[in-house]
């Protein structure tokens, strides 16, 4: 999505509503565990003003990541809402940080629409296979939850080596 400020000038009178569907897929090479993006549709309005664009944007579609646990393809849908600004005024841009800079004549929306859904990754998904996990097992390792892992410590602290039972009475005898 790149528009031209020449452009956008010729809609003051009035916000201009967007309605696209846009191909990002060059956002799986800033992020290495997004494995697909399906096509992202963008809708929203901009208001154009002499020195700023200020856009409200609604970005919806899927991206495909992998399974924390099983490391097969998930589906992972998202809707972000956001509202940018750009400028090409240099006064504008000093006055405040969250305004995106405009080089030239051409407002590329690209990079911003990437920013939007790298921030909008978990950091972990799992498929619907991930549950079965849990009787996993194999050489050396074993799959447990953390409720497992508390009974096993309790079954643990209760249960005395016979071996060591007869330490036990060590310091109460009183003999000496």
């Amino acid at each position: 999505m790149k528009w031209s400020i020449h452009q956008l000038r010729k809609h003051r009178q009035g916000p201009l509503l967007l309605d696209e569907v846009v191909n990002l897929d060059s956002v799986k090479k800033r992020h290495e565990e997004i494995r697909a993006i399906q096509p992202v549709r963008v809708s929203g309005t901009c208001s154009i003003g002499e020195k700023k664009l200020t856009c409200q944007l609604r970005l919806e579609g899927s991206m495909t990541l992998p399974c924390a646990r099983t490391w097969e393809d998930v589906a992972y849908p998202f809707s972000i809402e956001s509202i940018e600004q750009f400028s090409w005024d240099e006064e504008t841009l000093q006055l405040d940080d969250e305004i995106h800079p405009v080089e030239g004549e051409i407002i590329d929306f690209t990079p911003v629409l990437e920013e939007l859904i790298l921030l909008e990754i978990p950091l972990q998904v799992f498929c619907e296979l991930a549950d079965d996990m849990q009787q996993v097992e194999g050489k050396g390792w074993s799959y447990t939850t953390d409720e497992e892992l508390e009974a096993q410590r309790l079954e643990a602290e209760v249960t005395v080596d016979p071996r060591l039972a007869g330490l036990a009475n060590f310091f109460e005898s009183d003999k000496e």
